[in-house]
């Protein structure tokens, strides 16, 4: 099934390709001849409170990872204990390729360390691979109707072993700009995230994020963008593990990018806050490595 579910995804992105953006990126409407190409080299460091599951709008390799901490480590504890505290540094590497200012499309690696208190950091080594896409469904362009983007991605763990986990995540954001050159604006959306699990043995179930925010850049091409919103978490069985709570609990997310006279990012920043009810952090550092940048 989840071979199934890549090839239609892939599919769609190219059928699609006239009508999307960058991931990520809520401004630019300038159109290009040639693709930009560039490596989207991201960073993260988060932190996880014992008992808990991180998803969030963070990265989904970070996901992946502290899933598969607790799957391989699960039949170590007894029932009677909750999963331990944890950290984790992930390095995503998708090439990206924005087909037009509509549409991106991007598919890579993602590399994670984990440490645990009983453990200690485990060897940083490749965990997951990704694809997917975004793109603008409808475009404001001055208009009173704001842009809808779309966002769907795949991530699947290495190695794909019995206990494997497949992560759907999709992205429905609403972006009204205040000017037409939208450097000013508000946001809402949905993410809804869906976890399927190799094993019989254990279940995540379903993540769902709502939220609204707004963004402003400055006339350097400094960019602000700020989402809050509420997270509800389904709650999960992992093998022997008592079960993680569900919760519903709120979530922020602070963005902070150098944008160049295209819209296309030079470097970001992201801080992100997860009440699980027990806070958890995430710091992510974005620094693009472009081999062709309108």
């Amino acid at each position: 099934m989840p071979r199934t579910i890549l090839g239609c995804l892939i599919g769609a992105c190219f059928a699609g390709a006239a009508f999307g953006k960058d991931p990520d990126d809520d401004s630019g409407t300038s159109t290009n001849t040639t693709p930009n190409i560039y490596l989207d080299l991201r960073t993260t460091y988060g932190t996880v409170p014992a008992g808990t599951l991180p998803i969030g709008f963070g990265s989904s390799a970070l996901f992946t990872a502290l899933q598969s901490f607790a799957l391989a480590n699960g039949s170590t504890f007894p029932t009677s204990v909750s999963l331990p505290s944890r950290q984790s540094l992930a390095v995503d590497l998708p090439m990206t390729v924005d087909v037009t200012d509509k549409v991106s499309l991007y598919a890579g690696i993602s590399g994670t360390a984990t440490y645990g208190p009983a453990q200690g950091w485990s060897p940083f080594d490749v965990t997951s691979w990704n694809v997917g896409f975004q793109a603008d469904l409808y475009s404001q362009n001055g208009g009173s109707i704001p842009t809808i983007t779309w966002q769907s991605t795949i991530t699947q763990a290495v190695p794909n072993g019995p206990a494997a986990t497949t992560t759907f995540n999709n992205i429905l954001e609403l972006d009204y700009a205040f000017d037409t050159d939208e450097t000013r604006g508000v946001l809402a959306g949905i993410q809804d995230t869906r976890v399927e699990v190799a094993t019989t043995l254990a279940r995540v179930h379903p993540n769902i994020i709502g939220y609204v925010g707004g963004y402003y850049q400055w006339p350097n091409n400094w960019k602000f963008t700020g989402r809050a919103g509420v997270q509800y978490f389904g709650g999960a069985q992992l093998l022997s593990f008592t079960p993680i709570r569900s919760f519903t609990q709120p979530i922020l997310r602070l963005d902070l990018d150098r944008m160049d006279d295209n819209d296309n990012r030079l470097f970001g920043v992201t801080a992100e806050i997860m009440w699980l009810p027990k806070p958890s952090y995430q710091l992510t550092l974005r620094t693009p490595l472009y081999f062709v940048r309108n």
